[in-house]
């Protein structure tokens, strides 16, 4: 049986906290996960190698969070083809910022986004297992489950 993957990436360290958020909710719907720090301004070829090569390691849905210009869910989704879940974080205007850039991206390329912050990164969690529930069973029946006791 095949363990679905998501790829977590952050812009910072500061946002760990964010990602420890996402991880746990992955976690408790049985996903593995991958954590990642690389900013799409600081480490543009890393985070271009991050998610350029993300489908062929395993990986099928990436979260990427990201606070001010929050570019980096964009920057994710411009090199790969994985479905991409934007976090836009609350480090400037209170998130408005990151929340309009993960929103305002061109056509083609497209990232879903999710509410600014702690909700959002446990929100990301929950899509991307929504996302891999079409595919793998033992998601989806985890989900229920998790819906279930909400």
């Amino acid at each position: 049986m095949m363990v679905p993957k998501v790829l977590i990436i952050v812009g910072s360290k500061s946002d760990l906290e964010y990602a420890e958020i996402c991880r746990a909710q992955l976690r408790e719907l049985r996903i593995e996960c991958e954590l990642e720090v690389s900013s799409a301004h600081r480490n543009p070829e890393k985070t271009q190698e991050l998610s350029a090569t993300a489908e062929e390691r395993g990986f099928e849905v990436i979260i990427a969070m990201a606070g001010m210009s929050a570019a980096l869910p964009g920057v994710a989704a411009a090199h790969s083809n994985l479905p991409v879940i934007g976090v836009p974080l609350p480090a400037s205007l209170n998130g408005l910022d990151a929340l309009m850039s993960v929103t305002q991206m061109p056509p083609g390329i497209p990232v879903a986004a999710v509410a600014i912050g702690k909700p959002g990164a446990k929100n990301a969690a929950v899509l991307a297992a929504r996302i891999l529930a079409i595919k793998h069973p033992d998601v989806k029946s985890v989900l229920k489950k998790y819906r279930e006791s909400l």
